[in-house]
């Protein structure tokens, strides 16, 4: 039952982007970051190639992404999304996400090899909240996480348990401060750059990345 629920939610989101198409609105990109780090986590060895193919439809957003490391298949990762945003005011949103996590070394229409998470978000001014449970095979984890932009850089403060921290008790993992900015390339292209500093207090890691934007 547990296989044939993952199946078809991930079947779901893969085939209604390909069917929604009269809106017409797609969009592909592709970032390339010095390593992969995702709320205080470092995933594989080595730069890492991270292309997203999307779908939007007024509020309604369908994609695919993927993280794959340039040096070895360590770490690679393919993952499905379907969201969607109310907007509560002039400077306020709430944004509600279905995420499917896959790891392409093992089967895809195994229920192991799935990681299923529902996550909410709240947008208000400079401030973003968010809650996450990810779940997989009966287990989850929890992750909920602040964001405040101020001015040139985004403060970050992340906590969880499980696969998050050392200890699996709930803890901080994620403390980051990030920036971004565009270099001249041409008088009508800029390339977009970003960087961040992650400090993982519960791993007690500290990482440096950059990454660009195509």
């Amino acid at each position: 039952m547990k296989r044939n629920f993952i199946i078809a939610t991930s079947l779901f989101l893969f085939m209604t982007s390909l069917t929604r198409v009269s809106a017409q609105q797609w969009d592909i990109g592709l970032d390339i970051y010095s390593s992969y780090v995702w709320r205080g986590l470092k995933f594989g060895s080595g730069p890492a190639l991270q292309p997203v193919i999307e779908f939007s439809n007024s509020n309604f957003t369908l994609g695919a992404w993927g993280s794959y490391n340039a040096s070895t298949n360590e770490a690679a990762e393919t993952d499905l999304y379907a969201g969607y945003e109310i907007a509560l005011s002039e400077n306020a949103s709430l944004g509600l996400t279905l995420t499917d996590y896959y790891y392409p070394e093992s089967r895809f229409f195994e229920n192991t090899s799935h990681y299923i998470e529902p996550m909410i978000s709240l947008d208000i001014g400079k401030l973003s909240l968010t809650g996450a449970y990810m779940m997989n095979n009966g287990n989850g984890d929890i992750y909920m996480e602040a964001t405040l932009n101020a001015g040139p850089v985004d403060l970050t403060l992340g906590g969880g348990d499980g696969q998050y921290t050392i200890e699996k008790e709930f803890n901080i993992c994620n403390i980051s401060i990030s920036t971004h900015k565009e270099i001249k390339i041409t008088d009508s292209f800029y390339l977009p750059v970003s960087g961040s500093v992650v400090l993982n207090p519960s791993a007690e890691r500290l990482y440096v990345v950059a990454g660009i934007t195509l």
